[in-house]
């Protein structure tokens, strides 16, 4: 299911949030079509993607249901890693799962550049050789410390080392990574959940801003 859009209009010192760009401000009932291109709406883009069109990519969804229906922001959230063409692999108390649908709404992120050619040519064997590893068989999964997360970091770090790099541990994945995409996601969800409830949401801006 896609997501509805999320306009952005500036008007009056505050930032209108609505699927449908009104003719006047809700706040200050100004004509907005006359207020020029300041107040022209924008369209936010949605932060999530159809996983398996995201090819050599980590990405996020919730273990149930989607983030756009019924995600609450605190639910557990299932990782995985997609080979060349979208195919999921991911691990779980039964092993590791090699899934080409279920991921069609995730946040994504790419984890191979297109300058890096070797690496873009054996991604799917590296991958598969990977998850047939003894380390991911079912008897190996533990909820907190050996799961998922561990499994696509594992396999992250497996093809930073072999180009030289130092591994990243969870903490640092998650800082540089991870949560510059779940914020813009959280926000995204934040505005999605009002605009289920109301025709507008206002947000006022900060006096340093209310002029730039």
């Amino acid at each position: 299911r896609r997501a509805m859009a999320v306009l952005r209009v500036r008007h009056c010192r505050a930032l209108l949030y609505c699927r449908r760009a009104p003719p006047r401000c809700p706040a200050c009932g100004g004509d907005l079509r006359a207020a020029g291109l300041a107040a022209a709406p924008v369209r936010l883009p949605c932060p999530f993607r159809h996983g398996h069109g995201q090819p050599r990519a980590f990405l996020i969804r919730p273990t149930r249901g989607t983030f756009l229906e019924g995600y609450d922001g605190h639910s557990d959230l299932h990782v995985g890693i997609t080979n060349s063409k979208g195919v999921v692999y991911n691990y779980d108390q039964e092993g590791v799962h090699r899934a080409a649908s279920g991921w069609e709404q995730c946040i994504s992120i790419p984890l191979v550049q297109p300058d890096m050619a070797e690496l873009l040519q054996h991604w799917d064997e590296l991958l598969e050789e990977f998850s047939l590893e003894e380390a991911w068989l079912p008897h190996r999964y533990e909820e907190q410390q050996h799961n998922c997360y561990t499994f696509a970091l594992a396999f992250v770090n497996r093809v930073r080392q072999g180009r030289g790099r130092q591994p990243l541990s969870k903490a640092q994945f998650t800082e540089r990574f991870l949560l510059p995409r779940t914020r813009e996601a959280s926000r995204y969800l934040t505005l999605h959940q009002e605009l289920a409830h109301s025709d507008f949401y206002i947000v006022p801006l900060p006096e340093q801003e209310q002029d730039s």
